[in-house]
């Protein structure tokens, strides 16, 4: 089966349309959105719908923080990461935001699991940003979901983690379009990138194809009109740093 993974769309509809579109040429079998469907970018409403008519079809689709906020905006909480969540929860409906108040924070598939941040305490938002923090999400993931493979999003880079002969995950970082062997055997944490946010100082959006019966996963590059996705947060009135963020990549 080849799975389209994509996560971190941020209201960002013209990367995610752009990178449906790609991977649709690719021949998937099966969509998984791991979370932050919203949040900084201009089209939630538009996004969310894209999400549940995916779910409709029998894709998987998960909670991130993005999504959580936006469902219940914190009080007193001036940081960049909030700074639209109200925005945000005034233009999604009623039955929107139910949807993804009902997000699962993982989705199971045999040996592959699917979350958001980390299978260590999914629904405290740890990041997968070092080899230590992906050991830890490769223990929980074995000891509380038995999963050997897990795939995550949540730190807007395309990385993989892999466990050798040794006890400790070691780091690789793939090249766009160059399917990664990830064989079955070993124990492994891919993080996938973001469709809507890219943050390492490149405009295009992020996705990754995984087949697990070939045993690989090709980490994908994507162009799409980031100026039209910028105009739509100044349309909104949003904080200008988030639309002038994706021409740059950061």
């Amino acid at each position: 089966m080849k799975i389209a993974l994509l996560s971190d769309i941020h209201a960002n509809l013209q990367a995610l349309n752009a990178c449906m579109a790609h991977a649709k040429t690719q021949g998937i079998d099966r969509w998984a959105l791991l979370g932050d469907l919203v949040g900084y970018g201009g089209n939630p409403q538009e996004v969310v719908d894209v999400a549940i008519q995916l779910v409709d079809e029998g894709a998987w689709v998960i909670q991130g923080n993005h999504d959580a906020m936006a469902v219940k905006p914190p009080v007193d909480d001036q940081s960049l990461g909030s700074s639209t969540t109200q925005w945000t929860f005034d233009q999604l409906s009623a039955s929107q935001r139910e949807f993804l108040k009902s997000l699962p924070l993982t989705a199971l598939s045999g040996p592959l699991l699917l979350v958001h941040a980390s299978a260590h305490a999914p629904e405290r938002w740890h990041y997968v940003d070092s080899e230590r923090a992906a050991d830890m999400c490769a223990d929980h993931a074995l000891q509380n979901f038995d999963a050997r493979h897990v795939v995550v999003g949540h730190v807007h880079q395309q990385t993989v983690y892999y466990r050798g002969t040794g006890h400790s995950m070691m780091r690789f970082e793939p090249t766009a379009g160059v399917p990664v062997p990830m064989p079955s055997h070993r124990r492994w944490v891919a993080t996938v990138g973001s469709v809507g946010q890219p943050r390492d100082h490149k405009p295009e959006a992020m996705y990754a194809l995984y087949d697990d019966v070939a045993g690989r996963m090709t980490f994908h590059r994507v162009a799409y009109d980031h100026q039209a996705a910028a105009n739509a947060i100044r349309d909104a009135c949003l904080p200008e740093f988030f639309a002038e963020r994706l021409a740059l990549g950061r």
